[in-house]
């Protein structure tokens, strides 16, 4: 019978097929999960279970091979409950049970059997008439006030379908469906504009223009850390006014050497005299508080 070590083995390698719905390039193991597949892996749970997990978390208890000791029951659940399960308690119920009980087959009578393939072939009909697919669909994305496109490296772009979440590669502003369902939608993420989800428009026009709505704060900031403003004292003043006390920086080291972490008064002092590491900062991820200040940053150093 499996150990509780064994079970959460078993629980990580169906968390990294679960990922793999989600993400289906990724075809590695937890030593291989890297700090965006990390960040994809957060937001996931976020939005199915609206909890939110840590990066240092899962560097503790996720990316060892092994795990000498297991984490806490109310982590368990979460983790259980992403796989689909109810909670750990159930997780551990099935495969104790699936690990204990030898397989037995009955012949069934003709007369279910029929029903069987009946049933099968209604539901197969139903579901070709639900989800025919349409043809190819461009998506262009734009600024919602300049009608102009959006840079490609500042917004994610995924297709929705039966709650998989595909990513789309971005080019030239655009984003091309190949295949779409009745169902389908889709769903742009930008550090520096609002997240937005819409149904694909089932018209017979190639393409759909999505006007993202921009988050002024976020630009700010952009701007900032692109510009060769000199005056310092008035990015003092900005700066104190769309940062949230409690801020919180992370920045991602180029070539996996880590993160650095900066508070609001740390990373102000960063940015009110421009330098050419500034200028090699790329933001990843904002998040806003209650008033619409920044509160958290992830930036990419390159």
């Amino acid at each position: 019978m499996m150990n509780e070590s064994q079970l959460f083995q078993l629980l990580k390698n169906e968390m990294l097929l679960n990922y793999q719905k989600h993400y289906p390039y990724f075809q590695g193991n937890w030593k291989q999960f890297s700090s965006q597949d990390i960040q994809n892996l957060i937001d996931l749970i976020e939005d199915k279970q609206n909890q939110r997990i840590s990066e240092k978390w899962i560097y503790t208890h996720l990316k060892p091979e092994t795990n000498e000791k297991l984490p806490r029951k109310d982590m368990l659940d979460i983790l259980s409950q992403f796989c689909g399960f109810s909670g750990w308690d159930e997780f551990v119920f099935k495969h104790k049970n699936e690990n204990t009980f030898v397989q037995t087959t009955k012949k069934k009578s003709n007369y279910f059997w029929l029903i069987g393939v009946g049933l099968m072939i209604v539901l197969f009909i139903f579901m070709w008439m639900n989800k025919t697919a349409t043809d190819s669909k461009t998506i262009e994305i734009q600024d919602e006030f300049t009608q102009e496109k959006i840079a490609d490296e500042d917004v994610k772009v995924y297709q929705i379908d039966d709650d998989k979440k595909v990513p789309l590669k971005v080019e030239d502003g655009k984003a091309t469906l190949e295949s779409v369902s009745q169902e389908t939608k889709i769903r742009v993420e930008s550090p520096f504009y609002k997240k937005m989800e819409v149904e694909v428009a089932k018209s017979n026009t190639e393409n759909q223009i999505l006007l993202m709505q921009p988050d002024d704060y976020a630009l700010i900031l952009k701007a900032f850390m692109q510009s060769d403003i000199k005056d310092w004292q008035t990015r003092k003043v900005q700066l104190q006014k769309i940062l949230a006390d409690d801020l919180e920086v992370l920045v991602m080291l180029p070539n996996n050497l880590g993160a650095e972490y900066y508070n609001k008064k740390e990373f102000s002092e960063k940015l009110i005299i421009p330098t050419s590491t500034i200028k090699k900062m790329r933001i990843l991820e904002i998040k806003n508080n209650s008033e619409d200040q920044i509160q958290f940053i992830r930036i990419k150093q390159e």
